[in-house]
């Protein structure tokens, strides 16, 4: 098992905790060692932590805690000097100078994560938040802790002096070691088991146990104290009957020792499983470690052989690793006393892993030849991504490969001023941060502080940055944000905040133009107590609002809004057709856009309307324009009005075509070129009768026995027109008829 070294002799040996420290290291790094902790000593002098723990002795703690998990000379020299950046505003330069950027790049990272700690403080503290916010805010702070750090060895770092702090406290009492204690449980426990340092784990836990339920703590290890002797004399036995039978079948090199039992894992499993003290398996518990996997099984073997497995008690880690890459095989037997045994079986690769986690990597990282250490970079990159996984750890066979295979950057985990944690996607800019906090703030944001310091609203924001919103008191986005070439926005859920914004705007607007339209037309009708609600339903609307939008775009006949109004019926064309009908067909439900069946390229219902220079009509190809205030205007692709608003604006163009079933009434121009004479007019009117079509609008001019007219005619598509336009040819005198 690993040793690691309680800082007692920190406290009272300095020359004995550099002895300690400097254990396995070569000449060279022993003096760079030794270098590190007189610099340390001098810096640090009779100064304390908030703790009251003198800072030498914790930094002399944290090293032996780090010495003890066989990481390098850099890292054991970062935890001697841990606090140097804290007193010394140039002490990282100090530090680069005198011990390097390895050093100096450690300490830097401690820093940082200290940051976190009153943030982590308040929320574990904070007992009125709602349990499920409260676990879903600290899972993103677990994850934020890592993501601040470029170096893993920092979190190791940060959990030795975790560790070192509860180390303390159980020396020195004090009020504030079970507020610490439950921080400890929340983030920092959960954080070493996740990486694999379960030295480290089953210490913070237990201490923190320890503190936060003494009674419960004391009672556990009394009942393990009192059969102690007994266990301890079976333990012995066991290993001998072990030892015996493995030299039987030739296995001679292997290691069998007693495991002992960590009490917050005792309670933990009598809590989860509702059993009681004695219904706990693992109280007495044997570790075999052999050379090679296949003796692995074959130990298996012979302890089934010697005792009586418990059913539903075996677990085969290796052939089924855990989601850390955890190996080991896992079983519990029944023995002639009745009483369980549970013994673990495993090689010395999955022991080095098992007990130091992701520290191996740094102990092997360099001249190894293990094919399990060659791409160290991928292991890191693994072991980050664990933080990602909500729960601890998953037996799925292709966990490790669908998070090995995941982006370990596409989150960023940013503050509030209040220290709330926010996690957004790479590239979020302030006004992602207010939109996500709340829809109302981003409409009204104005200003962003990045940590005290006022930045543009494009600036994409980095993990660790305290954020605050600078809103005003009323008002709405800026037009400018939904560019995406000007990069205010890098989220799709403010993007689409945004421009559900301007749509309610554009929606506003057209109903008070239409209000104005309907108020302007009842007076001139003379309908002063008209119910808007009725009328509106005379006239196939749901409701009001649909009537006034209607008038707004231009596609209430006003023939029959006023029969409507004044109660009679409507005009009845005298060659028999029907009257147009005031409602235009609904559009399908996703069918896109407009109220035509028109697509806005990436957009969903967006406010259109078409635009009269050009009057398009499907399958005219089409373009879209932004306006301010109005939506989308629909143009045909070869408008010249177009063309000129692309040259100006071509930022607001925007991709348009018609859905796959577009619908609806479209006005298009028809000019008509004839020889005039008496009677042209209504030849030419008694084909638009024939065809059902809508006239709306006339202009003629004869002059010199020519007639030029123009007609603006509502159609359902252009087959209608091309096949109107051929009947129009066909009238006595007509030279040319074509679309305007």
């Amino acid at each position: 098992m690993v040793s690691v070294v309680h800082s007692v002799a920190a406290q009272s040996d300095f020359e004995q905790s550099l002895l300690t420290l400097t254990d396995g290291l070569s000449e060279n790094e022993t003096a760079f060692i030794r270098e590190a902790a007189l610099f340390a000593r001098d810096a640090y002098g009779d100064n304390t932590l908030g703790s009251g723990e003198g800072i030498l002795s914790h930094a002399l703690g944290m090293a032996l805690i780090i010495a003890g998990l066989k990481l390098d000379a850099d890292s054991r020299a970062a935890a001697l000097l841990f606090a140097v950046a804290t007193y010394d505003e140039k002490g990282l330069e100090t530090l680069n100078e005198r011990f390097g950027g390895g050093v100096a790049h450690l300490v830097g990272g401690i820093s940082r994560l200290n940051r976190l700690r009153p943030i982590s403080r308040g929320f574990v503290a904070d007992t009125t938040q709602n349990p499920q916010e409260m676990k879903a805010q600290v899972e993103v702070l677990r994850k934020m802790f890592l993501a601040m750090v470029e170096d893993i060895r920092v979190v190791l770092l940060r959990l030795a002096s975790r560790t070192q702090t509860l180390r303390y406290y159980a020396a020195e009492p004090d009020d504030l070691r079970v507020h610490v204690a439950r921080e400890t449980l929340e983030l920092y426990s959960p954080l070493a088991n996740r990486l694999g340092v379960w030295e480290l784990k089953w210490e913070l836990e237990d201490l923190s146990f320890r503190f936060i339920h003494p009674d419960t703590y004391k009672k556990i290890a009394k009942m393990l104290d009192e059969k102690r002797l007994e266990r301890e004399q079976f333990i012995i036995d066991a290993v001998d009957r072990v030892k015996s039978e493995l030299a039987a079948v030739g296995i001679h090199k292997a290691e069998i020792y007693g495991r002992p039992k960590h009490i917050y894992s005792i309670w933990n499993k009598m809590r989860k499983k509702g059993v009681d003290f004695s219904e706990v398996y693992d109280i007495r518990a044997l570790r075999v470690i052999v050379d090679e996997v296949k003796d692995c099984y074959t130990v298996l073997g012979i302890v089934h052989n010697i005792w009586t497995p418990i059913p539903k008690e075996f677990d085969d880690y290796i052939s089924n690793p855990k989601g850390n890459n955890y190996r080991s095989l896992h079983t519990a037997v029944r023995c002639p006393d009745g009483r369980s045994l549970e013994v673990q079986i495993r090689t010395w690769e999955m022991h080095r892993h098992a007990e130091l986690g992701v520290a191996a990597h740094w102990r092997y990282k360099e001249g190894t030849k293990h094919s399990s250490e060659d791409n160290y970079d991928d292991k890191i990159a693994w072991l980050r991504q664990l933080l990602t996984w909500k729960d601890e750890v998953s037996d799925s066979s292709d966990w490790v490969n669908h998070y090995k295979q995941a982006a370990l950057d596409e989150t960023i985990y940013v503050m509030t001023p209040q220290g709330k944690v926010v996690d957004l996607p790479q590239g979020a800019t302030p006004v992602d941060f207010a939109y996500r906090l709340h829809t109302d703030l981003g409409h009204r944001c104005r200003g962003a502080k990045v940590d005290g310091a006022l930045v543009p609203l494009d600036t994409a924001l980095k993990t660790g940055q305290r954020v605050e919103i600078v809103a005003a008191k009323q008002g709405g986005p800026s037009r400018d944000w939904l560019n995406p070439s000007l990069g205010y926005i890098a989220t799709k859920t403010a993007r689409t905040k945004a421009r559900a914004w301007f749509s309610n705007l554009a929606l506003e607007e057209s109903l008070a133009e239409g209000r104005g339209i309907v108020a302007k037309e009842i007076q001139r009708v003379g309908g002063g107590g008209t119910n808007l609600e009725e009328l509106a339903g005379k006239l196939g609307y749901a409701k009001a609002d649909d009537l006034y939008i209607a008038a707004a775009r231009n596609e209430l006949n006003l023939r029959l809004f006023q029969a409507a109004v004044r109660g009679t019926e409507p005009p009845v064309d005298e060659r028999g057709a029907e009257p147009m009908p005031v409602r235009r067909p609904k559009p399908a439900e996703g069918e896109g856009a407009g109220d035509r069946g028109i697509l806005i390229v990436g957009v969903d219902k967006l406010l259109t309307q078409l635009a009269r220079c050009c009057k398009p009509a499907p399958p005219d190809p089409i373009q879209g324009f932004v306006t301010r205030g109005k939506g989308v205007s629909i143009h045909r692709a070869d408008c010249p009005d177009f063309a000129n608003l692309q040259a100006l604006h071509p930022e607001r163009v925007i991709e348009t075509e018609w859905g796959g079933h577009p619908h609806g009434i479209f006005p298009v121009d028809i000019t008509v070129d004839a020889h005039d004479r008496q009677g042209l007019l209504r030849d030419i009117s008694d084909v638009f009768a024939r065809e059902k079509i809508n006239v709306i609008g006339v202009q003629t001019l004869s002059k010199q026995g020519q007639a030029h007219m123009g007609f603006t005619v509502e159609i359902l598509n252009l087959p209608q027109l091309t096949r109107t336009l051929k009947l129009i040819h066909e009238v006595q005198g007509v030279v040319g008829a074509r679309r305007g």
